[in-house]
């Protein structure tokens, strides 16, 4: 099949990208607008960025009519931001998240969430999470004509980690047990895990 996206619609564009880009890692964004609301939602299209400065980028899309996310505003408004990290223990209360709640209503007060304070920023972070990023704005890429999503960048100046899934130096994707983002409304565990060492050009086995 040939797909010429000029000729398919903004629904079908989306149904083909979250369905081919997968799985997708989860951003559960913790941001304070200028009222001082916490504001909580996650996003799936986010990466990391740059390692050194530690970068992590999050695509926020925008509302119809081109209006801003909370997040993107807050963010844009604060400078500042956490990336709290989504896993199986938490993950349907990130979903509940995505509710589309009104700006002055906290997302976090509304479901519960534990608040604790950030080490290098006012944001908070959030208890049910295990394993967060203290982000500040480093910049933010509009994209498309009219405006449809700001692609954030923040530079990580803070990272918190539970002490069980740090060993050596490294993350036990086990122990934290990532959930990722797929299509429509179904999410994923890790699965089976394999390796293949990164081979070197000119060096034969």
């Amino acid at each position: 099949m040939e797909i010429d996206v000029g000729r398919i619609t903004r629904q079908e564009k989306y149904k083909l990208l979250i369905g081919s880009v997968v799985p997708r890692p989860i951003a559960w964004v913790s941001s304070v607008s200028e009222a001082g609301v916490v504001n909580v939602a996650p996003f799936s299209y986010f990466n990391v960025a740059c390692i050194d400065p530690m970068m992590v980028s999050i695509a926020v899309a925008r509302k119809a009519g081109a209006v801003p996310k909370d997040t993107s505003h807050n963010i844009q408004q604060t400078g500042e931001f956490v990336v709290n990290m989504v896993d199986v223990s938490n993950v349907d209360a990130v979903n509940q998240s995505s509710a589309d709640y009104p700006p002055e209503i906290s997302e976090a007060q509304e479901l519960g969430l534990t608040l604790i304070p950030a080490a290098a920023v006012k944001v908070p972070r959030i208890g049910q999470s295990r394993l967060h990023f203290e982000c500040r704005l480093h910049q933010v890429v509009t994209l498309g004509d009219p405006a449809a999503s700001d692609l954030i960048i923040g530079e990580v100046v803070h990272v918190h980690v539970d002490d069980d899934l740090y060993y050596e130096g490294k993350i036990d994707v086990q122990k934290l047990a990532p959930v990722s983002r797929l299509a429509g409304h179904t999410y994923a565990k890790i699965g089976e895990m394999f390796d293949r060492p990164r081979p070197v050009y000119g060096k034969s086995e």
